[in-house]
């Protein structure tokens, strides 16, 4: 499988991640509000780092991952994106993680779509998933928004969460 290293959207460039981009990274991990249904609790400088390298890995070990987000205009690491699945994943699944200053700015959707469009070519037809708290109301809104629909319920580390899956989109749709 071939996975693209880079995608560019009208404003965005998904890149694979460098060592810098760590620190733009901790800005989210450390921010309660962002990391309130994924890790729970914040995260220090060492973990946010160490949570970058296991996407940068996961690259590594999968031949896909996560990539940076980075704001075309600014050229300024916003987030992460893209395709995910550690071993104890149901499914490979698409993740996001935005750093809260921007939110509701579109970025989120336009990024998931054009990893929709990959992801789609790359596992054979199977859409991926994004697996999500059942409380996280925003991150629900965001996987609806781009086409997912709501498939069930499983209990996953010890919580209830919810299976979206994503559309089975083909190259070049939006």
């Amino acid at each position: 499988m071939s996975i693209p290293l880079t995608l560019v959207t009208a404003r965005l460039t998904l890149r694979q991640f460098v060592h810098e981009d760590w620190s733009a990274m901790h800005e989210h991990y450390s921010d309660p509000e962002c990391t309130t249904y994924t890790f729970r609790r914040t995260l220090t400088e060492g973990e946010s780092w160490r949570a970058v390298a296991s996407m940068v890995g996961h690259w590594q070990l999968r031949g896909y991952g996560p990539y940076a987000v980075v704001e075309s205009s600014a050229q300024t690491v916003i987030g992460a994106i893209g395709l995910w699945y550690p071993n104890d994943w149901p499914e490979p699944e698409i993740k996001w993680a935005l750093i809260r200053k921007h939110w509701g700015m579109g970025y989120a959707s336009e990024a998931v779509r054009a990893v929709q469009r990959i992801a789609v070519i790359h596992f054979n037809g199977k859409a991926p998933i994004s697996l999500i708290d059942r409380d996280n109301k925003p991150s629900i809104k965001l996987a609806l928004s781009v086409g997912a629909t709501f498939e069930r319920q499983i209990p996953f580390r010890g919580l209830v969460s919810q299976l979206y899956r994503h559309p089975t989109m083909k190259n070049g749709e939006t």
